[in-house]
């Protein structure tokens, strides 16, 4: 179990919304994102170089300067290095940013220290509370976990980072990841939701092996983050297939039953499960932080996880 304070209330503050994530966000509203989010209370804060290609770490980093540094934590992953680009148009990963720099897979243990160098320099910052491996089922997971990993886990000895561990949404890479001993903390991505629990083993084992557990995506990209979720709603940033729609459309009329919406049992759901410290809810506005934190604070009664539990809405 990781001795980082992954502390349960409200929610961890995730960083890739600011990092103009589908659509540009003005650093003005940015740094009023981050500062409505400090005044809710929250205190934990996720950023990656990949949100943005730096920015969500450059403007992070700007809007936490000046906080008591000891009175929040703070995240970043490595495994995608910033190397120069062509500078002749946009990212084509989903940021609506320039593509002055480009993302370069690199595993090595020199690329992982040169990554988290690179990361303070954004940031600001002399020091990160917790280093994820970021996604590294998408180009190579046997050299993440042989190489990447490790590093990372030498960078902890040595007190460079407090805890270490793997993000993904691939169920079978954080499984992988905790079964190595190398991992204090995974960051589960949209796998251990209300809508979906294929990472319920996976979650399991974390708690048998003391391996802390945030769970992010807890909307499952947007699908679950109205009381009623509309036909056009996304899933994973895609279109939802009609039968995910109509799955989300039964939660919600149980939720409304027992006087509840849809969004607040998502947020309620994951840290059901002891091995959850945490949540991470990304946000674009101080609007949308604060309605986050009102969600967070609701009481979701048990007899509404009984009662989809006996219509087979959510397994045992």
């Amino acid at each position: 179990m990781s001795d980082v304070d992954l502390d349960r209330g409200p929610f961890w503050f995730g960083g890739a919304g600011i990092g103009n994530l589908l659509r540009e966000v003005s650093d003005d509203d940015a740094r009023a994102t981050v500062d409505a989010a400090w005044d809710v209370g929250v205190r934990g804060f996720d950023t990656a170089p990949h949100y943005g290609l730096g920015l969500s770490e450059r403007r992070l980093g700007a809007a936490l300067a000046g906080r008591p540094r000891d009175e929040y934590a703070i995240s970043t992953k490595v495994g995608r290095r910033l190397v120069p680009g062509p500078g002749d148009g946009v990212d084509d990963d989903g940021f609506a940013v320039p593509n002055d720099l480009v993302r370069q897979w690199d595993p090595t243990a020199d690329g992982v220290r040169r990554s988290l160098d690179e990361s303070l320099d954004r940031l600001g910052l002399d020091r990160v509370d917790i280093a994820y491996l970021h996604d590294p089922d998408v180009y190579d997971l046997a050299a993440g976990l042989t190489q990447a990993l490790p590093a990372l886990a030498a960078l902890r000895d040595e007190g460079v980072v407090r805890a270490v561990g793997v993000g993904s949404n691939s169920v079978a890479a954080l499984t992988a990841a905790v079964e190595t001993g190398l991992c204090d903390v995974v960051m589960l991505a949209g796998r251990y939701t209300l809508l979906e629990q294929p990472a319920a083993a996976l979650v399991d084992r974390c708690a048998e092996l003391d391996v802390d557990v945030v769970a992010v995506g807890v909307y499952n990209s947007g699908l679950l983050s109205r009381p009623l979720p509309a036909p056009d709603t996304t899933y994973d940033y895609a279109p939802a297939p009609p039968e995910l729609v109509e799955r989300a459309r039964a939660l919600a009329a149980v939720c409304g039953r027992h006087g509840v919406t849809l969004p607040e049992t998502a947020v309620a759901f994951p840290l059901r499960a002891p091995a959850v410290r945490a949540i991470a809810v990304g946000a674009q506005s101080a609007e949308q932080v604060r309605s986050n934190a009102e969600r967070a604070a609701v009481h979701v009664p048990a007899a509404l996880w009984d009662e989809l539990r006996s219509i087979g809405l959510l397994a045992d």
